[in-house]
């Protein structure tokens, strides 16, 4: 008979996969319960760009985060490959932001200063310059920016094989189980389900778009996270391939080892509607073939939809319940999931196994939006 689990994470997406494979690394015993299919949430529309420094914008908590978590991405991807036994579709190729006005070449101009003054490597390209560094790009491209340290990695390959390392270490994943309810019994938590309650010493609230539809008894609020739609494009890509990340101000494209290419993405408030819709698809390619007008005559493979967990601030929430210290919260990602997740699986097993709280976890604690 299996013992009962230290901890349970409510939520099988990447992140709550990756708290799983970390908690188990270190000994724990989990559970990981998810209403869905592993990693059908926001991991569909996620193209796995590692991109620190385009990402975090000039929000300095995120981008603290997410150049911290870059740091550990070698050494995750590493964990992961060994654990689960799958090669994965990782590369540090860097990133390549164009701008075809003025206006862009300013921008460009003030991300290089900022990098320059955070002694990150760059190379700013005239246009001359960027023709010879990527010659399917349109001549409207004025400038662009490169950054080496960027890369990308097969978000849907990871979840799968971050799942496949989680169970290989000794994790339980439990799919097509809604959790109604989370409730603190003496010093267990019971994790009410459709199938069942479950109990544990604590739960990780990982459920990213629907952690706000999950009741904690004694708690009258709740996390404030919306689903924002998310539409991306694959494309059979018949040019000479491209040599890294490229990013415009309307998308990005991200090419892959077979030819393809992923294009993405739309940002939609639209509720939990989980279309493909012919306005997304269109400005996507639109936007595309603005960029790379060879992509006209590239073959359509795929659309695909998922829903990102936004909170109020775009930041993420992670940290302890201040209602029920054995709860702990891990959402709102948004669009850095996949860039996140290294670092989040580490503070919350920091702070779930050693007690011990990072000092990052003071800016993203649920406990700016009150009695959480």
């Amino acid at each position: 008979m299996p013992r009962q689990p230290d901890i349970i994470v409510v939520g099988a997406g990447i992140v709550g996969c990756s708290i799983a494979h970390e908690l188990a690394r270190r000994g724990a015993s989990v559970q990981v319960v998810e209403e869905r299919a592993t990693g059908m949430g926001a991991t569909q529309a996620a193209a796995g760009i590692l991109a620190p420094h385009v990402e975090g914008g000039t929000s300095n908590t995120l981008l603290s985060l997410a150049v911290r978590s870059l740091t550990l991405f070698d050494d995750f991807i590493a964990a992961v490959q060994e654990d689960s036994g799958v090669e994965l579709l990782y590369r540090r190729t860097g990133t390549l932001q164009i701008a075809v006005n003025d206006e862009e070449l300013r921008e460009l101009r003030n991300a290089a200063a900022r990098l320059d003054a955070q002694r990150v490597p760059f190379a700013i390209l005239d246009a001359e310059a960027i023709r010879l560094e990527e010659p399917n790009l349109s001549k409207d491209v004025s400038g662009g920016l490169v950054i080496p340290s960027h890369g990308f990695v097969a978000a849907g390959e990871l979840v799968r094989a971050v799942a496949a390392a989680a169970r290989r270490r000794g994790a339980q994943i439990i799919e097509g189980s809604r959790v109604r309810r989370i409730a603190p019994s003496g010093e267990e938590v019971v994790v009410e389900t459709d199938r069942g309650p479950l109990s544990g010493s604590s739960v990780v609230l990982a459920a990213g778009s629907w952690s706000p539809r999950i009741e904690i008894a004694g708690v009258r609020l709740r996390a404030p996270v919306r689903p924002v739609r998310g539409q991306l494009l694959r494309l059979a890509w018949n040019g000479p391939g491209l040599r890294r990340v490229v990013w415009s101000s309307r998308c990005y494209v991200v090419p892959w080892d077979d030819g393809s290419l992923l294009v993405g993405a739309t940002a939609e408030d639209a509720g939990f509607d989980e279309r493909t819709t012919v306005a997304g698809v269109h400005d996507l390619i639109q936007a595309v073939c603005e960029m790379l007008p060879g992509a006209w005559t590239a073959g359509f493979v795929e659309a695909r939809v998922g829903l990102r967990p936004a909170s109020d601030d775009l930041l993420p929430i992670i940290g302890r319940s201040s209602v029920h210290p054995n709860l702990m919260y891990a959402t709102g990602h948004y669009r850095n999931g996949i860039l996140l997740a290294p670092l989040t699986a580490m503070l919350v097993a920091n702070t779930l196994l050693n007690d011990a709280e990072d000092p990052a976890l003071a800016a993203v604690g649920p406990q700016r939006f009150g009695e959480l």
